[in-house]
């Protein structure tokens, strides 16, 4: 804080809290940390946020705000690992403000020339200021809360960190206004929509499982035919005969296969097509309704006067 100016410093305070902590750290050359896993290093940023906008508060002038910041760093600095504030070492115990907090509770540590010498180099800065004021800034908020201060500063945090990852699907670029449709509308045409995909479906998949039983008629036959070649003795007549019947049974059978499902199929395609019928006879009426006969006849005969005006 000792190389922070009084130009600094008013630009501290003249921004927003997070907007000015955040100006306040670079200021400091601290590094950008997170307020929630660094927590010792965001108290101690707000401890001096906070006492440089209390005496800007209190009319301090900014050279002698810039002081309180200081005092504020220096107190922070002692405190660490100590007990209580009154059993400081003798250099945090010259600090003016104990000095004066040590008056306060007329405790006595340090000799009466050296508490002279530091109340003297510290009240120019704080002039017209009064001293006792920033004192009692200290005294209840600083002091007040000396242990948890404590608890903070010195110990150190047991982190338990969970990551999640969450993919976000950004919402598709609406259509504009004018191509909109009543909702009623809209859902007759998915319905139909529906209708015709599910209609080419049942075609693609009767399609493949024809194909599929051709293929497999013909590495069955394939079969028979290496079966055959492979056989080096003359194959009599009840041999051929039994080969014929499996080989004739299979086509059948593939043949079979396929016109069932081909009726099957028909069946169901006949029943979409019928439901698509029954959609196209009863269409939602659109709104608003469109204008009837009567009232398109008067606009076109409407329009054809004021053209013949013109």
């Amino acid at each position: 804080m000792a190389a922070l100016s009084a130009e600094a410093i008013r630009r501290v305070c003249q921004l927003q809290r997070e907007e000015g902590r955040q100006c306040l750290r670079e200021l400091l050359r601290w590094e950008e940390f997170d307020d929630v896993r660094d927590l010792r290093r965001s108290i101690e940023l707000d401890c001096l946020y906070s006492s440089v906008v209390f005496a800007m508060e209190k009319g301090l002038p900014w050279p002698a705000a810039a002081e309180a910041g200081k005092l504020t760093e220096e107190l922070l600095n002692e405190i660490k690992g100590v007990s209580s504030p009154w059993e400081l070492p003798p250099a945090a115990c010259c600090s003016p403000l104990f000095l004066i907090a040590n008056q306060k509770r007329g405790r006595q540590r340090c000799s009466t020339g050296l508490k002279r010498d530091k109340l003297a180099a510290c009240e120019p800065k704080l002039s017209p200021f009064n001293p006792q004021v920033l004192c009692d800034y200290f005294c209840n908020t600083l002091i007040r809360h000396y242990p948890l201060y404590q608890f903070v500063l010195c110990r150190e945090r047991d982190a338990e960190q969970t990551t999640a990852y969450l993919e976000i699907c950004v919402p598709p670029q609406p259509l504009p206004l004018m191509a909109g449709v009543n909702a009623e509308v809209w859902q007759y045409q998915q319905q139909l929509a529906a209708l015709s995909a599910a209609e080419a479906q049942k075609r693609t998949d009767m399609l493949l499982l024809r194909e599929t039983l051709h293929l497999e008629r013909e590495h069955m036959l394939q079969r028979v035919y290496d079966d055959l070649k492979s056989r080096e003795e003359i194959l009599d007549r009840q041999v051929l005969e039994t080969l014929m019947k499996e080989v004739v049974g299979t086509q059948i059978q593939a043949l079979r296969e396929i016109l069932q499902t081909e009726i099957q199929t028909t069946f169901e395609i006949l029943e979409l097509r019928l439901q698509k019928k029954v959609l196209t006879l009863n269409p939602p009426v659109p709104y608003p309704p469109p204008p009837s006969l009567e009232d398109r006849a008067k606009k076109a005969a409407k329009a054809q006067q004021q053209k013949k005006k013109k």
